[in-house]
């Protein structure tokens, strides 16, 4: 990975005001919608993260955890996979910024943190 903080990509169901907090404090994050990227599925969703180098907040468990170990048995890679349980969106961004102050790129990828 070239960058040393990690930048986030935003599943469609993630509130996008995430998003903005995120950018406010100096880090970088993408939406679905500002990628082009609505509709896509779940495997699509974390392709194109992985491709941006980006981990993916998500709120869905289940797809994201599947997908990990489908990733994990073909000794694929990604950028990393952040699961928030649907809380207020100032809940999530702080936990998010703990994350983010604490974890590199090169640390998260592979990983899936929950929140």
């Amino acid at each position: 990975m070239s960058d040393i903080f990690i930048h986030v990509y935003l599943d469609e169901d993630v509130d996008v005001l995430i998003s903005n907090l995120l950018r406010s404090r100096g880090f970088n994050a993408t939406t679905t919608t500002q990628a082009g990227q609505r509709g896509k599925s779940d495997a699509e969703q974390l392709e194109f993260a992985t491709g941006l180098g980006a981990a993916i907040l998500t709120h869905n468990r289940t797809d994201f955890e599947s997908l990990a170990q489908e990733y994990f048995k073909t000794n694929k890679s990604h950028s990393g996979i952040i699961i928030a349980v649907r809380r207020p969106y100032t809940e999530i961004v702080r936990r998010l910024l703990t994350i983010l102050d604490s974890t590199t790129s090169d640390e998260m990828e592979n990983q899936i943190l929950y929140i």
